[in-house]
């Protein structure tokens, strides 16, 4: 390999381990607020074991640390001495998801996402595009699958606002946002419009996951390498029949399966207390 080609190995090697402490510099706050807060509501001898508390209950329901301590910060906290965290939580079945299976076996969150993304790009016919969803504990949108973007496109919207983006304003208006040239569309902050070109996008389109009550809880954003003259009747009706199911299904798993996580962390806290606990 030519030293010019080792330079350029050497540079990408080093803005991955940038982009990776960027991410766990994110992450970190939210999960120490919420150990800080297990070690008070349960007794805990030391921040180990409420990491170890919220590892068992993350591992066992398949939900992420980060959702699982976003949740844990933004939900009203038990009752004391109440056995069980939501004595009455109505229980509600899985909705069905007509675009995929991925749902009916694991329920897992991050493989239903991979189909909506998936779907989407299938739909408009390009191989780049994220799915992200709604920050409990920031606001904005948090990202959360992607494809065919560059590192420093998964970087710099790893988190965005309420404005700036294509996707904030799908958001905001709760309906699809087509921007057919990026280049020129008043949209986007000239940071944000560059990231997307520099990783070869030229239009995207933006589709919000929204519940029954249609409130926006995510989005899946298709990038294209081409400028675009718009969407047919069909494409649209065909993602939003995807987002409103996905929008369902995520709005029940944040009801049923981080709950139940929630749940069984709570079980173990009050049986725990002021134990030395080690995570796994």
């Amino acid at each position: 390999m030519s030293p010019a080609g080792r330079t350029d190995d050497e540079l990408e090697r080093l803005r991955a381990e940038v982009r990776d402490l960027r991410a766990r510099a994110r992450v970190y706050p939210l999960i120490s607020q919420a150990q800080g807060m297990l070690r008070e509501r349960y007794g805990l001898a030391d921040a180990e074991s409420a990491f170890a508390l919220l590892q068992r209950a993350s591992q066992r329901y398949n939900v992420k640390l980060r959702t699982l301590a976003g949740t844990l910060l933004t939900v009203d906290r038990p009752d004391a001495g109440q056995q069980l965290w939501f004595p009455r939580r109505v229980r509600r079945p899985q909705p069905e998801l007509t675009f995929t299976t991925a749902h009916r076996d694991s329920g897992s969150r991050s493989a239903v996402l991979k189909a909506v993304l998936a779907r989407t790009l299938t739909v408009t016919g390009t191989p780049m595009g994220n799915v992200q969803l709604a920050d409990r504990a920031r606001g904005g949108l948090r990202m959360e699958e992607h494809t065919g973007l560059t590192g420093r496109f998964v970087d710099f919207f790893a988190h965005v606002g309420e404005d700036g983006t294509s996707c904030a304003q799908a958001a905001r208006d709760v309906s699809q946002v087509t921007v057919p040239d990026v280049e020129s569309a008043p949209v986007f902050t000239e940071p944000a419009r560059l990231a997307i070109l520099e990783a070869g996008s030229r239009a995207c389109h933006s589709v919000p996951l929204t519940t029954g009550s249609g409130l926006c809880i995510g989005m899946v954003s298709a990038h294209m390498d081409r400028t675009l003259t718009g969407r047919t009747d069909k494409q649209t009706r065909a993602l939003d029949t995807m987002g409103g199911q996905a929008g369902r299904w995520l709005a029940w798993h944040d009801r049923t399966v981080v709950l139940d996580a929630l749940e069984y962390l709570h079980a173990l806290g009050r049986t725990a207390r002021g134990a030395r606990l080690r995570r796994s």
